[in-house]
């Protein structure tokens, strides 16, 4: 994999750098929360680990910075911060995977490599998904409503096409964690219900019929 590696503390970055690259992986070093996103934005990653606390340009920040240019290499957010909250307001900010310090080598190297099957997942040309008059192209990973555009995030367009893929049918939570964070599931995080919450502003518009609905003491439900 090349990987980008944007670290502000030198043991720490040292350590990563140097576990990485005897597993042969490709490693750039950016030391500023600057020098990373003009990284990032310059080349091409398979993945990108970014510390949440940086000098000049924090790790949330430069995580947003990248969504709003339409980057979408799959993201690490590494934090001392581990908390429920800390982590989906960086779920939320597009991380695809949140990993709290101290972490162990083998588990950040797992998550890299969860992250990048994930964003590489083989698709097919004009490979859509439809359900009623919902599409989704995974080749192009773009969603459209009767011709309306829906921007969506990563975990937004992973959740999205969760649930095309089992439409009608009721997806608990507990299935959409494991399935796309790879988290075993704790009853105690909201992850989910903000993902959903903020998916179903997109694609329900104001004037449509709901699609997607909620399932008391279930889950949820993608109805065409």
């Amino acid at each position: 994999m090349k990987l980008l590696l944007i670290e502000d503390d030198p043991q720490t970055a040292e350590y990563l750098r140097q576990g990485l690259t005897e597993l042969g992986h490709s490693c750039d070093h950016a030391a500023t929360g600057v020098d990373g996103l003009t990284a990032a934005l310059t080349n091409s990653y398979d993945a990108i680990v970014l510390d949440r606390d940086l000098p000049l340009l924090d790790g949330l920040s430069v995580l947003r910075a990248l969504r709003a240019n339409a980057n979408r290499t799959p993201v690490l957010l590494l934090s001392a911060l581990g908390q429920i909250d800390d982590r989906v307001t960086g779920l939320e900010a597009g991380a695809d995977d949140y990993l709290p310090k101290p972490f162990s080598f083998r588990e950040l190297i797992a998550r890299l490599e969860a992250i990048v099957r994930r964003g590489h997942a083989p698709t097919a040309p004009g490979d859509t998904l439809t359900a009623g008059d919902l599409s989704l192209d995974r080749l192009a990973r773009t969603a459209s409503r009767r011709g309306r555009r829906i921007e969506l995030l990563t975990k937004e367009y992973q959740l999205l096409e969760y649930l095309m893929r089992h439409a009608g049918q009721v997806v608990t939570r507990t299935m959409m964690m494991e399935a796309i964070w790879d988290y075993a599931f704790n009853p105690g995080t909201n992850v989910i219900d903000v993902h959903i919450g903020r998916l179903r502003a997109k694609i329900d518009a104001p004037g449509e019929a709901p699609m997607l609905h909620t399932v008391r003491g279930a889950g949820y439900r993608l109805d065409a």
